[in-house]
């Protein structure tokens, strides 16, 4: 059979992912039914026209099915109970995403890949199981935005193959978009009307719509563009008043208010008192640590308090040390000297400067000694006054993270550091931080999108990994902004749902650590997690990875 162009495409990517035309379709992993929001801007535009749509369908083979942006069917209609039975077996049930990667060409994968409508027949679907049927598929865009909102597919057996199916299709996608763009032109008036209601606070005001930013002069001056999105994603995990740090250093009480369903977010920013201000034009300086973590290290070196610093590789455990340290003198010694330094070469050191050095003395990798340096170590802190602070990694870092109890007994405090993954709405702060540091003479610009960007990534490597991004990217753009194109080859998995569960997280997490050791290949990905491809790409599906 010879295929059209890009009909052989579609199969080749299909192939490509790793499917099979024997692939089994009544298997394809779906989403509980109940997480399908049935209030969103696509079902509220389609549910009408559907419901229109079946009555034409009535007595006929057919069926339509409506997949949103993730190409996940979240309703259908049908005019004949055979063929919703025949739809069952295929998995073309809502709660289901049909990508290629998964149900190979059809017209809900293919016209959401390639962006326009396709009649796919018989024959030229891939999957076996699949050729039985004829349908044509359009993508549906919103007007308001341009951006792609779901993919109406209408659906018969093989034998009711008819030419007017894609003209009553493209009709019915026409009045579904014309009614999301009533819907966004009332999105849109119903977020003025609630800014126009609170601009004239004395307050900072902002309201954000999907398309739409609206500011009074308090907020001009207090909010640059970059906390955008930080503020997108405050209002996507919490409600109600919050506190977080603007790109500037500024620390700002948040209060949050939802415009209706769909239309936005109403922000009223107020700075907090000025002696905390005043803490917060410190740590902006230079410091990448959180605020409570700085204050907590600033007490303790007032009080010269031995201190366990705990955090995963690149989180900012040197950062931490320098800032307990303060202006006195900091030295550092590594627990992994030991084995090429010899215990009693290694404590003989350490005693040495446990004697002589006037500030700081920092044992890093502690959980790296050996029980009679250890031993030696705990002795130490009991016969001299010298100051010493201990760096470890955490359990899941892969570096151990068994401080020995009789160092532990003699910790005055313990400070654990967050990873950066954990740290999202700091990111921007951090990056301009970092930025700076790296060309302080002209520090370049970070766009709203790039920022985005950046909150987006996993970073495995923390805070050093973000420094060396920033780093390598600065040194290729010496004038202008740093766009998110600038980073994109430094930064290719992302993720358009960060607000994931605490088990959601952990398989982001493993997931996209897969993917970047193995370059992106999803089949050798998924041979390293020990799961089927077809699990690995319901899963980079499920959880919004892209690579």
């Amino acid at each position: 059979m010879t295929l059209r162009a890009e009909i052989a495409q579609s199969w080749r990517r299909a192939e490509l992912s790793g499917l099979k035309p024997s692939s089994p379709a009544d298997r394809l992993a779906r989403d509980d039914f109940t997480d399908i929001d049935i209030r969103s801007r696509l079902l509220r535009a389609a549910d009408p026209v559907l419901d229109q749509v079946s009555r034409h369908l009535r007595d006929t083979r057919l069926s339509v099915l409506l997949a949103d942006r993730d190409c996940r069917i979240v309703a259908r209609r049908y005019g004949d109970r055979a063929l919703e039975r025949a739809l069952d077996d295929v998995s073309a049930v809502p709660g289901c995403r049909f990508t290629e990667e998964t149900s190979g060409t059809n017209s809900l994968a293919t016209p959401y890949e390639l962006r326009r409508g396709i009649a796919v027949h018989g024959e030229e679907h891939f999957l076996d199981a699949l050729k039985r049927f004829t349908c044509y598929g359009h993508p549906i865009t919103n007007p308001a935005t341009g951006r792609l909102e779901g993919v109406l597919d209408i659906t018969g057996l093989v034998e009711d193959a008819n030419p007017l199916l894609a003209p009553f299709l493209l009709q019915a996608v026409a009045d579904i978009e014309h009614r999301l763009l009533d819907g966004s032109n009332q999105a849109q008036q119903r977020l003025l009307a609630a800014f126009q209601a609170a601009r004239h606070r004395s307050s900072a005001v902002l309201a954000l719509g999907e398309d739409v930013v609206l500011a009074n002069s308090a907020a001009v001056d207090l909010v640059d563009p970059a906390d955008h999105p930080m503020l997108r994603e405050l209002s996507r995990t919490r409600r109600g008043v919050q506190r977080m740090r603007l790109s500037s250093g500024t620390e700002v009480e948040v209060r949050m208010e939802a415009v209706s369903v769909n239309a936005g977010m109403l922000f009223e920013l107020a700075p907090l008192r000025p002696a905390y201000r005043g803490a917060t034009r410190r740590r902006a300086a230079g410091g990448v640590l959180p605020g409570d973590v700085e204050d907590r290290l600033v007490r303790s070196a007032q009080a010269r308090r031995r201190v366990l610093v705990i955090g995963e590789p690149g989180s900012g455990r040197g950062a931490a040390t320098a800032v307990l340290a303060g202006s006195l003198p900091l030295v550092r010694v590594d627990g992994g000297d030991v084995a090429a330094l010899g215990e009693g070469e290694w404590c003989t050191r350490l005693e040495r400067l446990a004697t002589h050095h006037p500030g700081l003395v920092v044992v890093r990798d502690v959980q790296l000694l050996p029980p009679l340096s250890a031993t030696r170590t705990a002795r130490l802190l009991d016969e001299t006054p010298a100051w010493f602070a201990f760096t470890a990694g955490t359990r899941d870092s892969g570096t151990g993270a068994d401080v020995h109890a009789e160092l532990l007994a003699r910790v005055h405090r313990r400070v654990e550091l967050p990873p950066l993954r954990a740290r999202r709405a700091d990111i921007p702060a951090l990056a301009k931080t970092i930025l700076a540091g790296i060309r302080p003479e002209s520090t370049p610009r970070l766009t709203a999108g790039a920022l985005e960007l950046l909150a987006a990534q996993p970073w495995p490597g923390n805070l050093r990994e973000l420094e060396t991004v920033l780093s390598d990217v600065a040194e290729q753009r010496s004038t202008g902004d740093i766009t998110a194109r600038d980073l994109a080859p430094l930064c290719p998995v992302t993720t358009t749902a960060p607000n994931l569960s605490g088990w959601q997280q952990a398989e982001y997490e493993a997931i996209t650590r897969a993917l970047a050791a193995v370059g992106g290949n999803k089949v050798r990905a998924a041979r390293e997690l020990g799961i089927s491809r077809s699990t690995l790409y319901n899963r980079i599906r499920t959880l919004h990875i892209t690579t």
